[in-house]
Formats: C-alpha cells, sequence, structure tokens
C-alpha cells in the first residue's frame, strides 16, 4: 500500500507541477506529501525531483519512471473497473451498426442467442455501408471492416479479412484473364461507390510493395449484395472478400484472377468510442464476436 501512495503522489506531484496541489488533489498535508516523495526517492536511491523556491523540475530519473508510473496506475484502474463491473449483470441498450452484408451474415444471427443470454439486454442493430460517427450517433459498438483511420476510436481486432479479385467463368470466357493488376484497365471492373479504400483503387502487392491499382467499369454501386450479383451475373470483375465469395468459388460459380499479386489480409474490427467504463453488455457483445471469429471452423461452415 505504501508503494502504491508513493507513485500516486510522484504522478500527482509530476503532473500538476507542486507538492501544495497534489496536497490538495490527494485530501492530505504537503507535508505527508513531502515525506512520500522522500521515502520513494530513498526506496530507489536517486533523486527524481528537482525543487527550488519557484519550480519543480524532474531528473532524467523521474521522467523515466513518471511513464511508468503512469501506466502502472493506468492498468491498475482498467483491472478494477473490469472485475468490479464484470460483476454486475448486463443491461440495457446496446446499438450497433456494421456493413449490410457482412452484418447481415455475421452479426445478426448471433444477436437471438446473445439476448437470450442476457435477458435484461436490447438491441438495436444498424445495417449500413455508410461510415457512421459513433460518437454523435451514439452507437456503442461498430463492426468494421479495413484499415482505421480514426485514432480517437478503440479498435479491436477480431478476424483477417483477405480480399481477392473474382469474376464468373462467362465473364472470363467472354474477356479474358487479366495477368496483372495493369490489365484491370482494360476490363470491366464492379466499383464499390462509396468505400473509401476502394475509390483509391484495388489494392495489390507489385514488387513487394503494397501498390492501388485505379479501376475502371460501367457498373458500381454503394450495396455489396448487388456487386456481388452483377459479378456472378458476368458483369465485370469484383474485388471482394473472401468470406463473401468463398462458397461460390468452391462451387465454381466463381473464379479468382491475380492470385500472385494479393495484398495482405487487412482485419475485421469491432470499434468502440472509448475502451475504458465500457458497459458490461458491451464489453460481453465483443466478447462473443472475438470467440465466434476466432474459431477457424465459423468461417468453413456452409451456410456462412
Amino acid at each position: 500500500m505504501d508503494r502504491f501512495k508513493q507513485l500516486h503522489t510522484f504522478v500527482n506531484v509530476a503532473t500538476l507541477g507542486s507538492m501544495s496541489a497534489a496536497a490538495r488533489a490527494e485530501g492530505v498535508t504537503a507535508a505527508m506529501v513531502g515525506r512520500r516523495i522522500d521515502a520513494l526517492e530513498a526506496r530507489l536511491s536517486v533523486k527524481l525531483l528537482v525543487r527550488s523556491t519557484r519550480r519543480l523540475s524532474l531528473t532524467a530519473e523521474g521522467s523515466a519512471l513518471l511513464e511508468y508510473a503512469q501506466r502502472i496506475l493506468r492498468d491498475l484502474d482498467d483491472s478494477e473497473n473490469l472485475i468490479s463491473s464484470g460483476s454486475a449483470r448486463p443491461s440495457g441498450h446496446l446499438r450497433i451498426t456494421a456493413p449490410a452484408g457482412f452484418g447481415r451474415r455475421h452479426v445478426a444471427p448471433l444477436l437471438p442467442a446473445y439476448t437470450a443470454e442476457h435477458p435484461d439486454v436490447s438491441v438495436t442493430l444498424d445495417l449500413s455501408d455508410r461510415l457512421v460517427d459513433l460518437i454523435e450517433e451514439r452507437y456503442d459498438c461498430a463492426v468494421r471492416i479495413g484499415d482505421l483511420h480514426d485514432s480517437s476510436l478503440v479498435g479491436i481486432r477480431l478476424a483477417d479479412n483477405r480480399r481477392v479479385v473474382v469474376a464468373a467463368p462467362s465473364y472470363l470466357a467472354r474477356r479474358g484473364t487479366p495477368s496483372s493488376p495493369a490489365d484491370l484497365l482494360r476490363h470491366d471492373c464492379l466499383s464499390f461507390g462509396n468505400q473509401a479504400n476502394q475509390a483509391r483503387g484495388w489494392l495489390f502487392t507489385i514488387d513487394g510493395q503494397v501498390q492501388a491499382q485505379r479501376v475502371a467499369g460501367r457498373l458500381e454501386c454503394s450495396d455489396g449484395s448487388v456487386l456481388h450479383e452483377w459479378t456472378l451475373a458476368g458483369c465485370g470483375l469484383a474485388w471482394r472478400s473472401l468470406w463473401e465469395v468463398r462458397h461460390d468459388l468452391a462451387q465454381g460459380r466463381l473464379r479468382t484472377v491475380l492470385d500472385d499479386y494479393a495484398a495482405p489480409a487487412n482485419g475485421i474490427y469491432a470499434v468502440l468510442p472509448e475502451r475504458r467504463h465500457s458497459p458490461a453488455r458491451v464489453r460481453m457483445f465483443v466478447d462473443l464476436l472475438r470467440r465466434t471469429y476466432a474459431a477457424a471452423e465459423y468461417w468453413d461452415a456452409p451456410d456462412r
């Protein structure tokens, strides 16, 4: 306990800038704060603070300890919050957003069992391919595919997501098979009209580097299900996630091309407005996604 108090007081002194400010924050006397700092320095056999009549500054050792001490105290707070809130029964309303196609196949089917296990929780699932603002629109969790660009959000990787270029055998028989990404400029490519990563181009590994290849075509759509149907109908090439087309590939309805140029897998994420103090209903839902998607047999099931 003394070691914890010493670290806590040291962090307060270092961040608040004075012994008296730390004393007020902790509700103790300035003399008590001074004794704790003296004891910490004596125990570590180093000088942590340089004190003068006008200001207080950290030594090199003090700066190093501050970084570690802040991390230790944050981890302790997170652990206590997790244990204390974990004992509470999940309750309240859970608002989730997910991409339409993925959410229909891989989020919605999990929710009846989730609500059966947690009867005090109700759920709203918004299936949309638009990028919603979690904070502004008050969502508890988003399931997202691809790179995360908003550093203010917390992303929890649930599974890998591999993309492949596919076409129907009828299209390849009619237009031929591209042998390099540059050949796509001579093909009808079916594009996801409003998705940022596809607006830059389809990603490939070329000469050891991930590069974007611009594509063009006469058809584009913001609904992945429509693109899927167009691809099956032989309307063009499409860059699709493997979870969407794997059984079409297995049954010969689609074929992959440009496999030698495939870009590294990106991720499937649960995205939260913040990690700390997440309600139990949110943590339980994310845990369900993580357990489900971590099982290889889940993705191999024919009905996926």
